[in-house]
């Protein structure tokens, strides 16, 4: 039977990477983005992939229009399969600089955009008691980085409520899956002028900088193979090890990421934050030259609990050996 997926954010960048991963292995396709032309042209470029593709237009801070795009695609595509969160918005400047408006925009779409994505899917699934929802988050809502702040709170806050809503979800035997990948520096067009910036200097993506086609690999992997939890590329990884067993240590490695997510100098960018940033529906931002092309650097929770139960192991081994040979017994 074919499956249907949901992709915000789906007409650039990851999520246009993460559109064609599922395109290309057969599955439906439902977009939802704010630029009617890059809709339009996604659209397009997945039925050339041999499949039924809807590009739907609405801005995931309004649920009333996620909930209209949820039916939708029930409607013309079939029941919802999976329903990847990914559309989110940035600003790059010091806290202090960001007015409030720009704050509450920023937690609207990046925050409130995967709650009510979450909840327009799970009107459906949880009646059929099946399906999958992916989260996309970043590294920077595990440890913030500087200049980031909106865009770290809103990723955090996304984090503990997905967290809690698994919670919910278990206790109901809901039969849903919830994963949240975690995702580094993307060679993205969020790092292409989309990203609002007022420090006066061009943002990029600091090293290591991943390929967009890695992050939808892994989420496509979720979605076939559902894990808690998917950490990508290994800033990533390390970056969740730090801040859980040396937090101190996290504060003075991000301190360096004012400098280093900054380049020459330009003037302010208005960015995407309130309206649609210009331009065709394209995956790559800036940084090719940089950009590492691993297809499969990502790591899941059953990979790690698999490591930790085996130091546990391991461990207890040690203990028994030591307690055996100061006791005789």
């Amino acid at each position: 039977m074919t499956k249907t997926v949901v992709i915000t954010g789906g007409s650039a960048g990851i999520g246009l990477a993460t559109s064609e991963r599922f395109a290309r292995e057969g599955w439906q396709v439902a977009v939802v983005a704010r630029h009617e032309g890059r809709l339009k042209e996604t659209e397009a470029r997945l039925r050339a992939m041999g499949v039924k593709a809807l590009a739907i237009e609405a801005d995931v801070a309004d649920e009333k229009a996620l909930f209209e795009a949820a039916g939708r695609v029930e409607r013309e595509l079939g029941p919802i399969d999976v329903w990847v969160n990914n559309a989110m918005a940035s600003i790059v400047a010091p806290s202090w600089d960001v007015t409030g408006d720009e704050y509450r925009r920023v937690t609207e779409v990046t925050y409130l955009g995967q709650v009510f994505g979450t909840l327009a899917a799970l009107q459906y699934m949880r009646p059929r008691r099946r399906g999958t929802v992916i989260q996309i988050n970043s590294v920077i809502g595990i440890r913030a980085f500087p200049l980031q702040t909106p865009y770290a709170g809103a990723k955090g806050a996304a984090m503990n409520w997905t967290n809690g809503l698994r919670a919910e979800l278990e206790h109901e035997r809901a039969g849903i899956e919830i994963s949240t990948v975690y995702l580094p520096a993307v060679n993205s067009t969020q790092f292409d002028s989309w990203a609002r910036n007022r420090t006066g200097q061009r943002q990029i993506a600091p090293d290591p900088v991943y390929d967009p086609r890695l992050a939808a690999n892994a989420i496509f992997f979720a979605a076939e193979n559902p894990r808690r939890d998917i950490w990508v590329g290994r800033t990533t990884i390390l970056g969740a090890i730090v801040q859980r067993l040396w937090p101190k240590g996290g504060d003075m490695v991000a301190k360096s990421g004012w400098d280093g997510q900054l380049g020459e100098p330009m003037a302010e960018i208005e960015g995407n934050l309130f309206k649609p940033a210009e331009g065709p529906a394209r995956i790559d931002g800036p940084s090719g030259d940089r950009t590492l092309s691993s297809r499969h650097t990502y790591v899941t929770s059953r990979q790690r609990d698999a490591v930790v139960l085996g130091g546990l192991a391991l461990l207890a081994a040690g203990v028994a050996h030591l307690v055996a040979k100061r006791t005789g017994i």
